[in-house]
């Protein structure tokens, strides 16, 4: 057979001198001694037409798989064919195909990579059925069937790149892309702003002849420090050493970079730069399964006595010398693609006899195992170089891993891995090594406890001249970061605000923006218009508005305080129990013949039996009970008793009751003030009330659609004098005003003051919730990211926590004022809930006795009438009529009939009380 121009073939294993005829056979389509062989093809784009590291790969990647067969004994070798297209164009790729098609034919072709040429050569294999295996990213919205393709899935790259953006947290970012082709790997990363709100993106074209410093000082002026730039990885060390020379390469901002071929770039020149720069890489250069690939093909190449040039990492051309830095993902890809056609091919070959036949691309004939063949290799599973290799059924790598890298001074760290099933991120670390010089000019005003002045009798300069816990959480941070800092007292003395018609700032957020600080601490409230314009840590202190106001007053005893124990109600309940419990006792005293006795006890032959409880003497005995004093007579009947009884009981428990809640009221002072919260403040006119203008807390009343906050503005705005103060004049009023005017603050603030001033106190609760934070300038040695992590470290370890108690209640006559640990609340009066079981007991006791006094009524009228012989009835009605004509309290007594008066003797008997019964007999008058 003819040589083939540009052609190279390679028996499946090194081999000694032979004779020409038998080296011969073994490169063709055949079988000798019974080993099948296997021709494959090559396309790579080579313009100096010198051998690459991707044609090394290739061709160890075959020598490797023969190697393997010969060793298992397996009856297949494979042979390669290798062409270097010179140019991108799609006409002699297709040519070159056709050709090696038609002289030797073919089982799978490799490559091109490059655009047209890879859709033509696409095209031919799928109308003649041979498996075209691809090895760089592509996507088409119609997979062939006979394509396969071992590079991640742009829409999983793309996947990949948006969440690690989200897990960065970059509100703001700029996008640099160099061609259409990296649009299609930030497809994914292009729609964030439309699904979250949260971030804001620019997208800006890298340039095509090599100047990229404009666009990037574009970026710079714009304050945008997040930077996602998508380009080859020949171009990225030109792209970051120009923005280097811009200022770019500092602290202040962070590059995600999206070649997964980043470890070939030589960063040494931005390691100690203080830039985050990261990014992602399908394989690692560490790995001990590439170093030792990439030994033995320096080996292989040192055996077969090989000279040629390849391209390196650092310079343009070198002598062979293969390292695992130099290894580019399409290398390793190409790699693995050839291992999955021998894993597909060896599986197929134990059922048919893989025969390649050349072909006629002009032809209607295709190779018969064609699509059997590319079916076994899409089902192949296995680890390689590029870590595990799947493929869906249209042929498309989706699972993969991949190494999120950042740079450090050693070099690219693994931080974690993304793969399509999820991420394994591990914290970012701080670099270990800061800059030593960077200072930091930090604008503050003077305000207790944040920065205040020393008393000192001894001149202080610099920092020595202030204290406060904004001091001392620069000096933690500045131990952290390992920065220089300096204080100055802000000349305005005021956190700042935009001027309403040219929108510049004064204050301490004017400094940042023109450049005289760095950084801006004291009760810095974030707001939304702050963020606008200056960086801010996230809030080393939480709080929100509240209002300052002087305590209430003692209100003065009243005359008739005494009563306060028990409510209204409640007496007037008693009263009518009194009332009630009295004019029963009086009538079951009358009913009952019990209640009935002889005047005089010694003198039993007295004409009348008397009732002890006239109306009177039952209004005495109840009021008796109640006041717990007692009385000269008691009740002899069991219904009296029981009512008497029921009546004690009642007086008992609320007595009881008063005196306990007396005692409380006796002891507890009633404290009274005007307001109680803001919404009552609103609501009056005679108390002013204000805040300080230039702050936050007017933001929130100036900005508020809230009622009735919204009216409180206005009614601020009008007031003459103006309520609007300074903090510390604002105090001092509130304070003087005699409880004329109230004032609105921060809570944090307020709790500091009302430490140190007892006739103040804070009323209601806070209005809102916010923080304080640290404002740094955009151009801040020390960003504000690494301020945060150090915030976030002090709040954990207790630090932030130490600082607040140490300068709000140890210092600066702190603890003056001690809050008690319970609050002092009012005594509430007893309602009827309180105490109407007692009401309850007493109406019970009372219904037995009025039972207990009808039965006892009844039983002795029937005695009466029994002895009398006279009817039931009368002998009732006869009882009813003396008991409900209320004449008098005596009653005659009723002596049996004898024959002669003056000598019958009335037999008495007594009841177990040793009282003379009247019951059982008949009575007449002695007259």
């Amino acid at each position: 057979m003819p040589p083939v121009r540009g052609v190279r073939t390679a028996p499946p294993l090194p081999l000694p001198p032979l004779p020409l005829l038998l080296l011969l056979l073994c490169v063709v389509p055949g079988t000798v001694s019974g080993t099948q062989t296997i021709t494959i093809g090559g396309f790579f784009y080579n313009a100096n037409n010198t051998e690459s590291l991707r044609e090394v790969a290739f061709r160890q990647a075959i020598e490797k798989v023969n190697a393997e067969a010969e060793a298992s004994r397996r009856s297949i070798a494979f042979a390669y064919q290798v062409e270097r297209l010179s140019t991108t164009n799609s006409l002699p790729a297709s040519r070159r195909v056709c050709d090696a098609l038609r002289r030797v034919g073919m089982a799978a072709i490799f490559g091109p990579d490059l655009e047209p040429a890879s859709g033509h050569v696409q095209s031919i294999c799928d109308a003649k059925a041979i498996p075209h295996v691809q090895t760089h990213m592509r996507d088409t919205s119609v997979q062939k069937h006979f394509s396969i393709n071992l590079h991640p899935h742009p829409g999983a790259l793309s996947k990949a790149y948006a969440d690690i953006l989200e897990m960065n947290h970059w509100p703001v970012f700029a996008v640099l892309y160099e061609d259409n082709e990296s649009l299609l790997r930030l497809q994914q990363v292009l729609k964030l702003p439309q699904f979250d709100n949260q971030f804001q993106m620019s997208v800006r074209q890298l340039p095509a002849d090599g100047h990229y410093r404009h666009v990037l000082k574009s970026v710079m002026d714009s304050k945008v420090r997040h930077v996602v730039l998508d380009c080859s990885a020949g171009h990225v060390h030109t792209v970051l050493k120009q923005a280097q020379q811009i200022g770019m390469i500092t602290s202040e901002y962070s590059f995600f970079i999206t070649s997964l071929d980043l470890h070939t770039v030589d960063l040494k020149d931005f390691s100690y730069s203080g830039a985050n720069i990261t990014g992602l890489r399908l394989i690692d250069p560490s790995d001990p399964k590439i170093i030792m690939t990439v030994r033995e093909w320096r080996e292989r190449q040192r055996e077969q006595g090989v000279t040629r040039q390849l391209p390196s990492a650092s310079s343009a051309a070198s002598p062979l010398t293969i390292h695992a830095r130099s290894l580019k993902t399409s290398d390793a890809l190409l790699y693995d693609a050839v291992h999955v056609l021998a894993a597909a091919v060896r599986d197929l070959s134990t059922p048919l006899d893989l025969s390649v036949t050349p072909l006629d691309c002009a032809g209607e004939f295709m190779w018969a195992h064609g699509d059997s063949l590319i079916n076994y290799m899409r089902m192949v599973k296995q680890d390689g170089l590029t870590g595990r290799i799947e493929f869906d059924a249209e042929g498309r790598r989706t699972f993969f891993s991949l190494d999120v890298v950042e740079l450090k001074e050693s070099g690219l760290v693994r931080l974690g891995s993304w793969s399509p099933r999820g991420s394994n991120m591990t914290q970012r670390a701080r670099p270990a090594v800061q800059d030593q010089n960077r200072t930091v000019v930090i604008t503050t005003i003077l305000k207790d406890p944040y920065t205040m002045l020393k008393e000192s009798s001894i001149l202080r300069k610099g920092n020595d001249r202030f204290e406060g816990i904004c001091v001392d959480i620069i000096d933690e941070l500045s131990k952290e970061l390992n920065f220089n800092y300096s204080f100055h007292l802000n000349p305005d003395d005021t956190p700042g605000r935009p001027n309403a018609k040219t929108g510049k700032w004064n204050g301490m957020i004017g400094e940042l923006l023109e450049g005289n600080a760095h950084m801006a601490i004291t009760d810095l409230t974030i707001t939304k218009s702050r963020q606008e314009v200056v960086d801010f840590t996230m809030q080393w202190l939480s709080l929100g508005i509240g209002l300052l106001y002087t305590k209430p007053v003692r209100q003065p005893p009243n005359l008739f305080s005494f009563l306060s124990p028990l409510s209204l109600e409640v007496w007037i309940y008693i009263a009518l129990a009194y009332l009630g419990v009295s004019v029963l006792m009086f009538l079951l005293a009358r009913f009952t013949p019990y209640e009935w006795d002889h005047p005089h006890p010694c003198h039993l032959n007295q004409d009348v039996l008397e009732n002890q409880f006239n109306f009177l003497n039952a209004l005495w005995f109840c009021i008796g009970s109640l006041v717990q004093q007692g009385c000269d007579f008691l009740p002899k009947a069991v219904s009296t008793r029981m009512v008497a009884g029921s009546w004690w009981f009642f007086t008992l428990i609320m007595v009881s009751s008063y005196t306990a809640n007396l005692a409380a009221f006796l002891t507890v002072e009633t404290l009274v003030s005007p307001i109680s919260s803001a919404e009552d403040l609103a609501r009056q006119t005679e108390i002013k009330y204000g805040v300080q203008e230039s702050g936050a807390t007017a933001q929130f009343f100036r900005g508020s659609r809230i009622s009735p906050f919204d009216k409180m503005w206005s009614f601020m705005e009008s007031q003459e004098p103006s309520v609007f103060e300074k903090t510390r004049d604002g105090i001092n009023r509130v304070s003087t005003a005699a409880g004329k005017y109230a004032y609105f603050m921060e809570s944090s603030t307020i709790e500091y003051t009302i430490e140190r001033r007892c006739d103040l106190t804070q009323v209601g609760g806070l209005l809102d919730n916010k923080g304080y934070g640290i404002a740094v300038s955009k151009w801040s040695p020390v960003s504000a990211s690494e301020l945060s992590e150090i915030i976030l470290k002090m709040q954990e370890d207790g630090r932030l926590q130490r600082l607040k108690t140490l300068w709000w209640k140890n210092k600066k006559e702190g603890g003056k004022c001690l809050e008690q640990n319970a609050k002092k609340g009012s005594v509430s009066a007893l309602t009827l809930k309180n105490v109407g079981g007692v009401f309850v007991c007493l109406m019970c006791g009372v219904a037995l006795a009025v039972v207990q006094s009808c039965l006892e009524f009844i039983w002795a009228v029937r005695n009466q009438a029994a002895e009398e012989n006279v009817p039931f009835a009368s002998e009732a009605m006869k009882e009813l009529s003396f008991v409900f004509r209320f004449r008098g309290n005596t009653k005659p007594v009723r002596r049996p009939v004898t024959v002669d008066e003056d000598e019958a003797t009335i037999p008495f008997s007594t009841n177990s009380s040793g009282q003379y019964a009247a019951s059982g007999y008949g009575y007449t008058s002695r007259s």
